[in-house]
């Protein structure tokens, strides 16, 4: 065979974060307006957190912070922990995950499959499927104590500027161009923060009047400065009824509030109606873009764009409603 034949092989799996697809879902929902929905699951761990998991990374080991082949420890729910183990699967790094026992075991499952070991910390006052705001600081009371007496490095998700910064320089743009340069709306739950701060940030320098919207568990919404009455919902990995450290008031224009039972319909109707298996954040994700759709705030042919954070096979059958 003569000549040149040009090729399309990936390097290794962290060229497959990100670039993710943006979908319509008129089926779902049929106007007036329309909800753009970021497939997010389609990254290889499974969720959106291997952007951050990718960028805080590469921005640790850029710095010298993070040794080549030095160990790596993190507090997860789950998803920040399988995007890590994708990441440190790849660059060589040993990877430590706490998480609480009450976060789906499928997660843990997922991590150690690929090299990551998973410790489990018992819950102190949820339920399995149903992770609190104290079930999350036992969970991080082990993580720190083990960074001690390791000497790993803490990625801090929580704290750590690259987590807005993975999503300023990756899900912004992605989301601005994919539109062609049309945002009316963006709507995202949140549990770091960075999502939707690094995301809101982007999309606010490109057109200040895009709105966007905090998604939070109904009973759990200290964003939006109430108190905290229902701290057990099924939004695992957000609403931990807590004001994030990176979270920034200024990307913000207003709240919206989703019930455990507005979650599992749009989950399921994702399902139904758009052939897509996601988890309980992105059918709250879906389920506030229809309110907001509904509100009357946004004009008639309004785009809303959200994202569809994770797999459904993340979460266990007994967490169904």
């Amino acid at each position: 065979m003569n000549g040149y034949v040009e090729t399309d092989i990936k390097e290794s799996a962290l060229e497959l974060i990100g670039n993710t697809p943006l979908v319509a879902f008129d089926r779902l929902y049929t106007g007036p307006g329309r909800i753009l929905a970021k497939c997010e699951f389609m990254n290889p761990g499974a969720s959106i957190k291997c952007r951050s998991s990718l960028h805080m990374i590469n921005m640790a080991r850029e710095s010298g912070e993070l040794k080549p082949g030095a160990p790596v420890l993190e507090v997860t729910s789950g998803n920040q922990g399988c995007g890590l183990a994708v990441v440190c699967a790849v660059l060589n790094h040993p990877l430590t995950l706490t998480m609480s026992k009450g976060n789906s075991v499928q997660r843990a499952v997922h991590m150690e499959a690929l090299g990551a070991t998973c410790v489990r910390v018992p819950q102190v006052e949820g339920t399995y499927g149903n992770v609190t705001l104290a079930d999350v600081k036992a969970a991080e009371a082990e993580g720190l104590k083990m960074v001690e007496e390791t000497g790993a490095f803490y990625v801090n998700q929580f704290n750590n500027k690259s987590n807005a910064d993975a999503h300023y320089y990756s899900t912004g743009p992605e989301i601005w161009k994919q539109t062609g340069h049309r945002v009316d709306a963006f709507v995202a739950t949140v549990g770091t923060a960075g999502t939707f701060t690094g995301t809101s940030r982007f999309l606010k320098e490109k057109n200040p009047e895009v709105q966007c919207y905090v998604v939070e568990p109904e009973g759990s919404q200290p964003i939006r400065g109430c108190d905290i009455t229902k701290p057990l919902h099924l939004l695992q990995g957000s609403g931990y009824g807590c004001i994030p450290n990176i979270f920034q008031f200024e990307y913000m224009d207003g709240t919206l509030s989703v019930t455990d039972e507005e979650a599992v319909h749009y989950k399921n109707l994702i399902g139904q109606k758009e052939g897509l298996y996601v988890g309980y954040t992105s059918g709250a994700n879906i389920a506030a873009a229809v309110k907001l759709l509904e509100s009357g705030k946004l004009p008639k042919d309004a785009w809303v764009v959200t994202v569809l954070n994770d797999s459904g096979l993340k979460y266990s059958a007994t967490e169904k409603m």
